[in-house]
Formats: C-alpha cells, structure tokens, sequence
C-alpha cells in the first residue's frame, strides 16, 4: 500500500514538472522512477548512498542509479562542466558555484537529507582518547605537534594527521572550521581512501585520523563494527575547561541529534535537472519515509522527520 501511495505522489510530481517545461529538446528517457542517472557522491558518504541506492533499485525494478564516489572537489566540477546533474555532498554552493550554474540556464534545487558529523580517530594503544576543541584547533592549525604537549606523561611522539583526501569533504571542513587561515600543517597526509586511512591509524600510534562518522556509525554492519574494533573514536568537549569525562562526546546519534557533539554538518542532494528525472526521484525518496528511516538505522540523524532521543538512568 505504502508503495503505491509514493508511486501516486511520485507520478503527480511528475506532472508538475513536466509543466514547468525542459532545458533540453531531447524526448526525456527516464522517468522518476525508471531508466538511468548518474549521481556524482562525495565518498564520505558511500556507505550510506550505497544503502539508499540498492533499496530505491530494489523497489523501482526498472530504475538504474550509478553512484560515482570521489572527493567533494571533483563532485562539485563534475556539477560545474553540467557532466553530472545530480550531487551528494556537504556543504550548499557558493555563490559563484550557483552563478556558474545560472548562466547554463539551469537552477539548482537543494534538498538536506541529514545531519552528519566529521570523527576523530586514534590508534587503540593512544591513551589520549579525549581533546577539547581547543586543543583539536591546535592540532589542526599545528601549534600542537606532539602528543606530549596535550599529556607530559605520553609515551607517544610526533602526531601525524591523516586524512581520507586532500581534495575530500572532510579536509575542506576541517580547513574551514578548525584552523585560522584554512591551511593545514606539514603534519597532514592522505591516505587516498577510508579503508586506508582506517588501516593506517591501526597501526601507527602516533596517527590522529579524520573520517566521515558514516563509516563507523552502523553497528548492523559488520564492516562498520570490525572498523570500530581496530581504531579508537575520540570524544570531544566544546568546553574548554571540562570538569569531568561527562564533558566529552563521542558522535553519537543522540548527541549529534542534540548539537552537544560539536563537529557537526549537514548531507545535501543538489540537482540540476530541468525535469522530473529519475535523480528528481531519488532525492525525493531519500528525503521521503523510507529514505529517512534508512538514515536513522544507519545512526545519522534524519532532516525530514522527527527524532526522539530516550535518556536511560
């Protein structure tokens, strides 16, 4: 019943925009929920795509979703030279982004699909599993260079910063909201993929690593607990003088729900299309129910749909 009643809002959907009229003269080949569209994905996000992608597929037998992963840079160029028109990222456009795309005659339309969050990553052996925002700024901004200037007893030497990639959605946040002038120090490498970057701060105990939380949030996927067995996820305070372990939070569901995790940020689905298309569709199921309870499984939190956080004593 529940799949009629989207294939019915889906349809009427349909009729609006075919209304509004097309960019192109081409006869459109795909509908929103049958032929073939590409979508470009900042890979931060594969796991929770990949998810979404096989369920949509699942129940529209005629759809075919192609999910390319890269780094945010490359997915926002693949939207700028109009190759792709359907995007998944973590941030909005910027003006000049949006004039670009303008002058193509195409308007972006902009649907937030979750809130996400940016996590710190240790090796096991690394006592120091809680920082304050504070002293992450000096990591990032590289003031802090040793693990001996944020503990004097650690045994542990110079700290190296991993990222998953240079040009990725996680480093551009880091630049952006944890140093002064959007640079990172010399300390800073990337290990080209999460996989790697996993195995790397597994086994070298002075690595610091920065990842989507996606990769590590799932506790129904087996990958995602075997990640969280062989790294550490630290704890962060937005208090700069925390009184007690309370003060610190891990990204949590619940915590990133409540805004007390503070390295927070939003998913987005940005089309182009003129029409009704299949990537129309897409975005429209993954804000829809079904998307959104596929968000909250996944231990994100759903921006459509209401969230109720459950204290237990």
């Amino acid at each position: 019943m529940k799949n009629k009643l989207w294939a019915a809002i889906v349809a009427a959907g349909t009729l609006f925009y075919t209304g509004c009229g097309s960019n192109s003269g081409d006869a459109p080949t795909d509908t929103p929920t049958s032929g073939k569209v590409s979508i470009s994905v900042d890979e931060s996000f594969k796991p929770i795509i990949e998810s979404q992608v096989s369920t949509f597929e699942g129940i529209y037998k005629r759809a075919d979703v192609n999910a390319v992963y890269k780094p945010e840079g490359d997915v926002v160029k693949d939207m700028l030279n109009d190759s792709i028109r359907v995007i998944v990222l973590s941030r909005e456009l910027t003006p000049e982004e949006n004039a670009i795309i303008e002058q193509k005659k195409r308007i972006p339309r902009v649907t937030k699909i979750a809130i996400d969050a940016v996590a710190i990553i240790v090796n096991r052996n690394n006592p120091d599993s809680l920082l304050t925002l504070d002293e992450l700024k000096t990591i990032f901004d590289g003031r802090t260079k040793s693990w001996k200037q944020l503990n004097e007893n650690s045994k542990l030497k110079d700290i190296t910063i991993v990222f998953d990639n240079n040009n990725s959605g996680t480093a551009r946040y880091v630049k952006d909201s944890l140093t002064t002038n959007h640079k990172l120090p010399s300390n800073t490498f990337a290990a080209e993929s999460h996989e790697a970057l996993i195995d790397y701060v597994e086994k070298n105990e002075n690595a610091l690593g920065v990842i989507g939380v996606n990769w590590i949030s799932d506790f129904d996927d087996s990958t995602v607990v075997g990640f969280q067995n062989r790294i550490k996820v630290v704890g962060i305070s937005a208090d700069p003088l925390p009184r007690t372990t309370e003060s610190y939070y891990q990204p949590y569901q619940a915590y990133i729900a409540q805004g007390t995790y503070p390295l927070r940020r939003y998913i987005y689905i940005i089309s182009t299309e003129g029409r009704a298309g299949l990537g129309t569709g897409f975005a429209s199921y993954v804000a829809g129910d079904q998307g959104q309870r596929i968000i909250l499984k996944s231990g994100l939190v759903p921006a459509t749909m209401p969230v109720r956080v459950v204290g237990i004593q």
